[in-house]
């Protein structure tokens, strides 16, 4: 079945760009927010999750702007992105997710996304 595309973003305020950096593109900033544990090798990171674990290749980069990780088991070319932007009307420094779902788990995977973000906001004071 295809997967639809789609975007959220997050009003980050005024968290510095290096920071935000160092939570969606390093091991060790993925297991505060999205992962229970996150073991990186080269370009791979094994991600844990109470005991289940899947791997994540980096397929695109650019230090303190994007970072684009596709999931090694999923034959298709989908992939999950995390992009940072400096908002043009508040200065405040905006989080952008881009992902895949089918049809029917399209609800449930914004739902996810919402949670982890809230999460990661509440690790850097955003509210």
């Amino acid at each position: 079945m295809a997967k639809e595309k789609f975007q959220l973003e997050y009003d980050m305020k005024s968290t510095p760009v290096q920071l935000l950096w160092s939570y969606i593109a390093t091991a060790n900033g993925l297991k505060e927010w999205f992962a229970d544990d996150v073991k990186q090798n080269g370009k791979e990171m094994v991600l844990d999750w109470n005991g289940s674990e899947q791997t994540v290749v980096i397929v695109g980069m650019r230090t303190d702007k994007y970072v684009r990780y596709h999931w090694k088991e999923d034959a298709d070319k989908n992939y999950f992105e995390l992009k940072i932007t400096v908002s043009e009307f508040t200065d405040n420094i905006v989080l952008t997710v881009t992902d895949f779902a089918s049809t029917d788990e399209l609800e449930e995977s914004k739902d996810l996304w919402n949670y982890q973000i809230e999460t990661l906001q509440r690790l850097l004071g955003c509210y």
